[in-house]
């Protein structure tokens, strides 16, 4: 039985290639010609979300600051999936910038139907160590980014045609993470601000949702919290489903919420941890030697 089921997970690859092989789940064209806005699309998580979007018929923007690394990825996603992507350089801090690429995209497509807030940011850091400044970035760039982008595409175009939002969360919030104050204080907002924005904007024809996601493998933000020694360690026993998640789990979490699949769901978090915030350790020394080793290594 434990053999079957691990025979279930998706294909996935650990860098930010495109997969060489994808098993539809969902009908091919659930997303048919619609267009999603993805910040933080370049890479990780919010890449793969981009790439079985358009395997599923949508038209795509990958927005961050990087543009040349938008542009290699938008390529690459726009030759596996036979659909359009825009790359779009923008820094969620910065309305201005965020308006900018919202014309543009509606010039370009003549709509928006997904926006897909996975801008963040984050590290290790004991809250004592943590600068004043590190704490303001990360709030800066999880929620006031998340709120800059949702207002900015409802003034646009949702509010007079409705869409579909889906946050991507945390679930450090959940039980006091250690040395994770800055990034489980952000998501908390923005699981507040997912609730209160599906209140307020439902009435327009607009679903908000989020993914809070647990560890996942092949991306930034599991090498960065300290992902791999964990997994040697053999820690993620601990984890009811005995595993790190990988990005096409969490882009069909996505894909779910952002179709007419969940129609009747807004103001929902949808958790794709594996179990791992019910039964999983707040180790604090753990990650605190984890993070020690980091600041030596870094010296």
């Amino acid at each position: 039985m434990a053999e079957a089921q691990r025979n279930e997970v998706p294909e996935d690859v650990g860098s930010d290639d495109c997969l060489t092989s994808y098993t539809h789940i969902y009908a091919p064209d659930l997303l048919k010609n619609q267009v999603a806005f993805i910040t933080g699309g370049g890479s990780g998580i919010g890449l793969r979300i981009a790439e079985i979007f358009m395997r599923h018929g949508c038209d795509t923007v990958i927005a961050s600051r990087n543009l040349d690394k938008l542009k290699e990825a938008a390529k690459a996603l726009s030759a596996v999936s036979g659909r359009r992507c825009l790359p779009m350089c923008i820094d969620v801090r910065q309305p201005d910038t965020i308006v900018a690429a919202v014309e543009d995209t509606l010039k370009e497509f003549g709509r928006i139907d997904i926006l897909i807030n996975n801008a963040a940011g984050n590290f290790l850091c004991p809250a004592s160590s943590l600068s004043f400044n590190a704490f303001k970035t990360v709030l800066e760039i999880d929620t006031m980014g998340t709120f800059n982008t949702s207002k900015v595409v409802y003034e646009k175009w949702f509010k007079e045609h409705g869409g579909n939002i889906v946050n991507i969360s945390a679930t450090l919030a959940y039980r006091g993470q250690a040395l994770q104050v800055h990034a489980g204080s952000a998501k908390a907002a923005n699981d507040a601000m997912t609730k209160h924005l599906a209140v307020e904007w439902g009435p327009n024809g607009v679903r908000v949702n989020a993914v809070a996601p647990g560890p996942i493998s092949g991306t930034e933000g599991f090498r960065r919290l300290g992902g791999s020694s964990v997994e040697a360690l053999a820690s993620f026993h601990s984890i009811p489903l005995q595993r790190a998640g990988n990005k096409t789990e969490m882009a069909h979490c996505t894909l779910f919420l952002a179709s007419r699949a969940s129609s009747y769901m807004t103001g929902a978090i949808l958790v794709a941890d594996g179990g791992a915030w019910l039964t999983s350790p707040n180790d604090f020394s753990t990650l605190l030697g984890y993070w020690s080793s980091e600041k030596k290594r870094d010296k």
